[in-house]
């Protein structure tokens, strides 16, 4: 009788063992239901052409959904695989980037930038003020993005695949209108930092010393990509071709237009009716990288794994320098508010715990992100630049809090 009751228990634990499985199971799977169905109420609340959500943990895909298109004209569906620019979203390369040059001691993130370039950095606002890579890394180097400038390093490809007239010249309105001819990242920097430059230009420096302004610049960041150029002796897109998009397998992501399969390049639209021309960046680094959904969540799974202590890409000692908060609530720079983030090496550090970076562009939207506590990640793409992509965040973060 005893081994009868036994036995009783424990198949009645079994049972229950059996069921709690099938319970996380069916919840999960309401859960995954719930972000599909509201994720399609923001696609067509927000009139996107086409979207992609990815959820990742460490080592595989959880969860995927693909909206849309890529080209609503010929009713080409947007997938995984759809390519497009994700605009700043590129800083976190950089980032990495940057930690990799660190690792082969080409230099520090305390290192002078004029120690490294080939010719003097002196801001006409503050000339005695010395200006260090990290600064440069959490945006209060003091180089800024002079509005009269900056949009001219966009470079369009008018002939490459038909565009709407409506779109680019939008943007010829607000700036963008291809004035400047340079043909390198080294060209570019000497005419907008040195002073003899072409575009040397009190405007293009703020106020304050190094370190002690924040004012998000994506110049300085691609200045960064520089330095890596001088002292590795390679193009910023071969050094991270070699040391990070080659080793992760992203076999469909590139710095340029020319080097892509345009068969799966999105559209990037205006709205749903006008589409701009096809473009790269003169400063690439700070927002040119073209990836697919599928290569972007290799790297997000990359980077997981990377805080979690592995040493594929990285050294546990230049992750942890990557996410340190580069500024102490006490004393933190001016014009920043650490209410909603901190900064680390080009990475946000938001206060729901959250570490990652959002991507905005002409025809672009863009966000990769993963939860430390929970070893979940997510990213989307969508081929529209968003105002607001806080709908979109807010469901992405919430499914990667709870295990």
């Amino acid at each position: 009788m005893e081994h009868v009751i036994k036995r009783g228990i424990y198949a009645c634990l079994i049972c229950c063992v059996l069921l709690t499985g099938v319970f996380k199971k069916a919840n999960a799977q309401i859960a995954r239901d719930t972000l599909t169905t509201s994720l399609h109420e923001v696609f067509l609340q927000d009139s996107l052409p086409g979207l992609c959500v990815v959820l990742v943990d460490a080592h595989k895909v959880i969860y995927q959904k693909s909206v849309g298109f890529a080209d609503i004209g010929n009713h080409i569906p947007y997938t995984t695989n759809t390519v497009q620019n994700v605009g700043s979203v590129s800083k976190t390369v950089i980032a990495l980037a940057l930690m990799k040059a660190i690792e082969l001691q080409y230099f520090t993130l305390e290192t002078n930038i004029n120690d490294i370039l080939p010719f003097k950095v002196i801001n006409p606002n503050q000339p005695d003020s010395k200006i260090t890579i990290r600064e440069l890394a959490n945006h209060t180097s003091g180089i800024v993005d002079n509005p009269a400038i900056y949009p001219n390093t966009y470079q369009f490809y008018p002939k490459l695949r038909s565009f709407d007239s409506t779109a680019l010249n939008a943007l010829q309105g607000i700036g963008y209108r291809e004035s400047l001819k340079d043909g390198s990242l080294k060209t570019f920097f000497y005419n907008y930092l040195a002073t003899g430059g072409k575009y040397y230009n009190k405007a293009n420096f703020g106020e304050g010393l190094a370190g002690g302004t924040s004012s998000y610049s994506n110049i300085g960041s691609a200045l960064v990509a520089y330095l890596i150029e001088i002292k590795s002796h390679l193009s910023y897109a071969d050094f991270t071709t070699k040391y990070i998009l080659k080793p992760l397998k992203m076999d469909h992501s590139g710095w340029s237009v020319p080097a892509m399969n345009l068969k799966t390049h999105a559209k990037l639209y205006l709205d749903l009716h006008s589409y701009f021309p096809l473009y790269d960046l003169l400063t690439y680094p700070d927002g040119g990288l073209k990836t697919s959904a599928s290569d972007l969540s290799k790297y997000l799974m990359a980077v997981i794994r990377g805080y979690q202590g592995d040493k594929s890409l990285l050294s546990e000692a230049s992750y942890k320098a990557m996410f340190t908060p580069q500024f102490s609530t006490e004393h933190p720079p001016k014009n920043i508010s650490l209410k909603n983030r901190n900064k680390g090496i080009f990475w946000n550090l938001y206060i729901n715990g959250t570490i990652g970076h959002d991507g905005d562009d002409p025809g672009v939207g863009a966000f990769l992100f993963f939860n430390p506590n929970t070893g979940l990640g997510g990213l989307f793409l969508c081929n529209k630049y968003l105002p607001n992509k806080q709908s979109i965040i807010d469901l992405l973060v919430k499914a990667t809090g709870e295990k």
